[in-house]
């Protein structure tokens, strides 16, 4: 064909929603996440104890199989807040996991190659970049949190009754929230790094850091002083206290026991101050062009 006979042929395919352009990033993502087979048989190993947790559910409304095994399982493990709060403990530690294995790479790899003014020479705005890739890690970390917990909690109801659900309904929200709280911590935080650190294992160690390292801290600094203002140095601990509130569970950082209103605010409010400060770094880091002085 000659060449003047090539003349320009707008897209005439299906076009994505504006609203939704951004969920092309983890769809994509997701794609190469999951090629490792290593990766997929952690992440279902994270649906381990939801299934144990639901069996547990269910043996306390089987009479047979509790005579069968000879066993009070309401008065071992009683199906409370507790209860529940113990799902989220170890289903966050699935979700910490997890984040230091794909959040370090989320930005760093597009930083890295200069991969940034690929993205936003298209119609997508930096907003809906971040969202896109703040996704990958939330949707993930909501697979394994507060969705498997909802549904411990309605199998729950039902196998219970409409009364348990009245008098428990509090417990479901006490889910939504922690797990939310937690994915916005985890995600702002990886990205962040990521943003900041191109080196994919250095990023991996500063997120374990993070999160780690200033416990120490904050648990001497409440040792010592029978406090609990040493949680603020640490979102470990910080996002502890406001689990453990949420769930109406005490817990005892030296004097961080008295979840007092005043202790409550502060720990928000520094909750929210660590999610400012991460955000502040994306706005600075991702970026179409960076100047080199």
């Amino acid at each position: 064909m000659a060449v003047y006979d090539q003349t320009y042929r707008p897209y005439s395919g299906e076009l994505t929603p504006a609203r939704t352009r951004f969920l092309i990033i983890p769809r994509y993502a997701y794609r190469d996440i999951f090629q490792s087979k290593l990766f997929t048989a952690f992440f279902a190993l994270s649906f381990i104890c939801p299934l144990v947790m639901a069996i547990l559910i269910y043996l306390h409304h089987n009479v047979a199989a509790l005579k069968i095994l000879q066993i009070n399982l309401s008065n071992i493990v009683p199906i409370d807040g507790s209860f529940f709060l113990a799902f989220f403990n170890a289903q966050q530690t699935f979700a910490f996991i997890l984040t230091i294995l794909i959040g370090p790479v989320l930005i760093s790899r597009d930083v890295a190659n200069n991969a940034l003014p690929l993205y936003l020479s298209r119609p997508f705005s930096r907003a809906e970049y971040v969202a896109g890739k703040m996704n990958v890690l939330a949707i993930m970390i909501s697979a394994i949190t507060w969705a498997p917990g909802l549904l411990l909690f309605l199998f729950q109801s039902y196998l219970e009754g409409a009364g348990w659900l009245g008098r428990n309904l509090w417990i479901a929200g006490a889910l939504i929230l922690a797990s939310l709280a937690w994915i916005v911590t985890l995600t702002l935080v990886a990205m962040a790094i990521s943003a900041w650190v191109k080196w994919r294992l250095a990023a991996s160690c500063a997120v374990f850091a993070v999160f780690v390292i200033p416990g120490i801290v904050a648990q001497t600094i409440n040792l010592l002083f029978k406090t609990w203002w040493g949680n603020i140095f640490s979102l470990s601990d910080l996002m502890r206290f406001l689990v453990y509130n949420m769930f109406r569970e005490p817990i005892g950082f030296g004097g961080g026991n008295k979840m007092t209103a005043f202790a409550i605010l502060v720990h928000w409010l520094t909750l929210f101050a660590a999610w400012g400060i991460c955000l502040f770094v994306l706005t600075r880091k991702v970026r179409a062009y960076e100047v080199v002085r």
